[in-house]
């Protein structure tokens, strides 16, 4: 049986928790929060749920799904994984520290893999003693139903940990794309700048974050405006991810607004707060 750890038990660590499950694994999901596990473990099941409903999945699936999945507040379970996927919140401190511990508590033979949306991998194991064992497996939200995952490899990432991350993302149902080591990979380094700029739009008066998106669904065929999107994905996210963009490439371009900034403060962070550039408290 294929064991997992998945750290982090937020939107992103419920997501890649719910596929690991789904797909056969046996999944430890591991969070400092006793109520947020509860939490996670309560939107995974009305997300399998809404799977029954849509015929993707039969009852029984998703009550197997949930019999693979258990949680801890403390990391000593990875002990028994062959991979460990970290999701926590996108301060490197944090993940850095996460790192070290899963140094010492996983196996010596397991991967440990981050899913960071910014942070340079080669920086992250350079936290362990097994580089080459350590690489970036960035999924996208929500992640049941996206098909990507961003596959980075760190300077020291070894091609036999490569290929494995890419064969297990490919049984999981996705599409893995191998991309090096850089601050945003690919992904973010070329959604943020579009989001930041749509948050300068708003700041600026020129239109409205409804007619903004507009512009980019029905112009663009983008299934999602910018500002929508990044309601969706956190703003206190994307705000860390154009710090890090900003201070690592060291360009101007990548600057966060400072509207951006002040919602953050504000504590309105999207869709996960209630406000963000729209209000879901309705």
């Amino acid at each position: 049986m294929s064991r997992v750890t998945v750290v982090g038990a937020g939107t992103m660590g419920n997501g890649i928790a719910h596929v690991f499950a789904q797909h056969g694994w046996d999944t430890l999901l591991v969070d400092v929060s006793g109520p947020q596990l509860d939490k996670a473990r309560e939107t995974i099941g009305t997300n399998l749920d809404r799977q029954v409903r849509k015929g993707a999945l039969t009852a029984e699936q998703k009550d197997a799904t949930l019999g693979r999945l258990a949680t801890s507040t403390v990391l000593d379970g990875a002990g028994q994984a062959e991979l460990v996927v970290e999701a926590a919140s996108e301060h490197p401190e944090t993940k850095f520290r996460i790192f070290r511990d899963l140094d010492r508590s996983a196996p010596t033979g397991a991967i440990l893999a981050t899913n960071t949306s910014s942070i340079p991998i080669t920086t992250i194991g350079a936290q362990t003693a097994r580089a080459a064992q350590v690489i970036g497996m960035h999924f996208m939200n929500p992640v049941p139903l996206m098909p990507l995952v961003e596959v980075i490899r760190g300077v020291e990432t070894s091609d036999q940990t490569a290929a494995r991350t890419m064969e297990i993302a490919r049984a999981l149902g996705k599409t893995p794309v191998e991309v090096n080591d850089s601050p945003g990979f690919v992904s973010n380094r070329v959604l943020m700048p579009m989001i930041n700029e749509a948050i300068f739009c708003v700041q600026e008066g020129v239109a409205t974050p409804d007619a903004i998106d507009t512009v980019m669904k029905l112009g663009m065929n983008h299934p999602l405006g910018p500002l929508a999107l990044a309601d969706l994905i956190g703003l206190d996210v994307c705000l860390a991810i154009l710090q890090v963009l900003h201070r690592d490439l060291g360009d101007d371009k990548y600057r966060p607004c400072p509207l951006l900034a002040r919602m953050v403060a504000a504590g309105r962070l999207g869709k996960k707060s209630g406000r963000g550039f729209y209000d879901y408290r309705r």
